[in-house]
């Protein structure tokens, strides 16, 4: 005898129960990629923020002082300590500014949005800096000018920085926060963000190429 469930008085086969369920809309998946892509740049901007703060609020003398090594600057003219400190402050008041409005932005949408503890609101600036500073050394390394391009360097080297300093720094909130999802989402992401950004801000006159 075929199992069956009574429905608006009508009896159902458990097969056509199944097939009725398996056909159903599946919408949670949708809402958690929305969630998942809304958290990683959230979680990210502190980070986002720096190297253009740097850029427009730099100048100055410039980190490594001159000093050569196998003939080449250190790190070039472009990364002065005015920058990183200008850089590093925005990202912390970024971070600052996002845990004041995370309560208001996450009643009207329902997400679940992270604050930032004060160690992580630094270490992501900061790492984000420092990342930038170490692909200023490399490209020096292998001969590459100031500004001049480094396909995937670019794009990443302040999400590694970023990453890196935190997971160390303020390592329970980072498990927390990054989850696998997330940081898939932002390996995605932040290329697409960085060379949309840098691609507006060329065509405003604020950087001399587009990367």
């Amino acid at each position: 005898m075929v199992a069956s469930f009574a429905v608006d008085g009508k009896e159902l086969s458990l097969a056509r129960r199944i097939r009725a369920v398996k056909s159903a809309p599946r919408r949670v998946p949708s809402v958690t990629l929305v969630e998942t892509v809304v958290v990683a740049i959230w979680a990210l901007l502190p980070a986002y923020v720096p190297n253009n703060a740097a850029v427009l609020l730099g100048g100055g003398r410039p980190i490594d002082g001159g000093r050569t090594l196998d003939g080449a600057r250190l790190l070039g003219d472009g990364k002065t300590w005015r920058g990183a400190l200008a850089g590093t402050l925005a990202g912390v008041a970024v971070a600052a500014l996002l845990n004041a409005i995370a309560p208001t932005i996450g009643t009207a949408t329902g997400l679940t949005l992270p604050t930032f503890p004060p160690v992580a609101a630094l270490a992501l600036p900061l790492g984000a800096i420092l990342g930038d500073i170490v692909a200023s050394f490399l490209k020096r390394r292998t001969g590459r000018s100031r500004g001049a391009a480094f396909p995937g360097l670019d794009q990443l080297d302040f999400l590694v920085g970023a990453l890196a300093l935190t997971a160390l720094a303020a390592t329970t909130w980072f498990t927390a926060t990054f989850t696998l999802p997330v940081l898939a989402a932002a390996l995605v992401l932040t290329p697409l963000l960085h060379v949309t950004t840098n691609v507006i801000a060329y065509r405003a006159g604020l950087k001399s190429e587009p990367w």
